[in-house]
């Protein structure tokens, strides 16, 4: 605890969490006011905690929709207890990092999901060509505290840090203002969060090493990789047991399989089948894609400054993530059909007839094409991949824009 206390960690911590902004917890204080509370009560603060009387206060509940539907739950702690998590993890992950298996790739240092489905395609090009896929079912919400308190106290021996700890699993959410108590889980949200979930599952990746099994797993995603379906199934029995007697967490049967790594995704990407194994966009993350760049053109507002930025920054982080496939042809429909849906924006954006002629002579369309393109019965969408519309919106107006961001890099 005193190493957590430590003037230089906590200043880390302060310019961690001033970075990563977020919002107010139960007590309704942004990252600005908190500066200058803290400048007043810190030592206070850090009294309590050396001598380990600190009292977390409740999260705050909200719910976020998830990818494939349903909503996901996240406790938002205050802005004082995520500077403490990210204290406390800071000293932790510095101590325990080191011990944890070299087939964990979830958030820690110099790690990344990347690397995950990297060591993913190798193993596939060894021939195990069968994938044991996982899905553990509400994993952050069940977390057993009990077992979870016990792998704690097997590595920590201060008193204070495993109270302090305790005290965060144990504060309580708040929801349309009433408090109800935490009896498992950890929850998303605090910077704590996710070393807790590698603690708890590595009592997993131990037992796959025992076992001598060939796996990757990302935080809570844990694909196993085998040659034959026949062993992917006694597999998935035998681990599945393991889980739920042992750890005390829930497989979720409906989205788990014994499958091809073709059918399946990790981490957003799946793999191509034949002797050359390549990574590439998955199905879904495809799917996702569209939708969010359908969000950000709506038909109804045009395209307007503020929304291209938000685009932009949408495709570069995309293309950031979804740039390590291998599939180039992949990213390059993608962009011609992101300039098909800009085109249809635009021309939704003109409306009128008139208007219409006048954007596309404008921008360089003959007068005639202009106006025959204009009194087409065909729809938004037919027209966007018209001569006229190709013309007034080429590939380069895109591009100055900043849109070649999928294959142009």
């Amino acid at each position: 605890m005193e190493e957590v206390c430590e003037r230089n960690n906590c200043w880390q911590a302060l310019k961690r969490v001033q970075a990563n902004r977020g919002s107010a917890g139960v007590d309704g204080m942004n990252i600005p006011q908190f500066t200058s509370y803290l400048k007043q009560h810190w030592p206070g603060i850090r009294k309590q905690l050396l001598a380990g009387t600190y009292q977390p206060q409740p999260v705050r509940r909200v719910e976020i929709p998830k990818p494939e539907g349903g909503m996901r739950k996240l406790g938002i702690p205050t802005v004082l207890d995520r500077l403490i998590q990210q204290a406390v993890l800071q000293v932790l992950q510095r101590r325990w990092d080191a011990t944890f298996s070299p087939h964990s790739y979830g958030f820690r240092p110099k790690r990344s999901a990347h690397q995950a489905v990297a060591q993913a395609q190798q193993y596939l090009g060894e021939g195990y060509g069968w994938v044991v896929d996982l899905d553990l079912e509400k994993f952050f919400d069940r977390v057993n505290h009990d077992r979870l308190m016990s792998a704690l106290g097997k590595r920590i021996s201060d008193k204070k840090m495993l109270r302090l700890i305790g005290a965060y699993l144990k504060a309580g959410v708040m929801e349309n203002g009433l408090v109800s108590v935490s009896e498992e889980g950890t929850p998303q949200g605090g910077p704590l969060s996710p070393l807790l979930s590698n603690l708890v599952l590595d009592e997993l990746d131990r037992e796959l090493e025992r076992r001598g099994h060939r796996f990757v797993r990302y935080a809570d995603d844990c694909n196993i990789y085998v040659r034959s379906q026949k062993a992917g199934q006694r597999v998935m029995r035998s681990i599945t047991g393991f889980l739920e007697r042992r750890l005390k967490l829930q497989v979720n049967a409906g989205k788990s399989a014994v499958a091809r790594p073709q059918e399946r995704k990790f981490l957003g990407f799946s793999f191509t089948a034949g002797p050359q194994i390549r990574r590439c966009v998955a199905k879904k993350s495809i799917v996702r894609f569209k939708q969010r760049v359908r969000e950000l053109t709506p038909r109804t507002h045009g395209v307007h400054r503020r929304g291209l930025k938000r685009l932009l920054d949408y495709v570069r982080g995309w293309r950031g993530y979804f740039g390590f496939c291998e599939t180039p042809g992949t990213l390059k429909e993608l962009e011609q059909w992101l300039r098909r849906r800009l085109r249809t924006a635009f021309w939704k954006q003109w409306k009128h007839g008139r208007k219409r002629v006048s954007e596309l002579v404008k921008r360089g369309v003959d007068v005639r094409l202009a106006k025959s393109t204009v009194a087409s019965r065909r729809g938004c969408w037919r027209l966007s991949h018209s001569r006229a519309l190709s013309l007034a919106l080429p590939t380069a107006y895109f591009d100055s824009l900043g849109l070649k961001l999928l294959v142009g890099g």
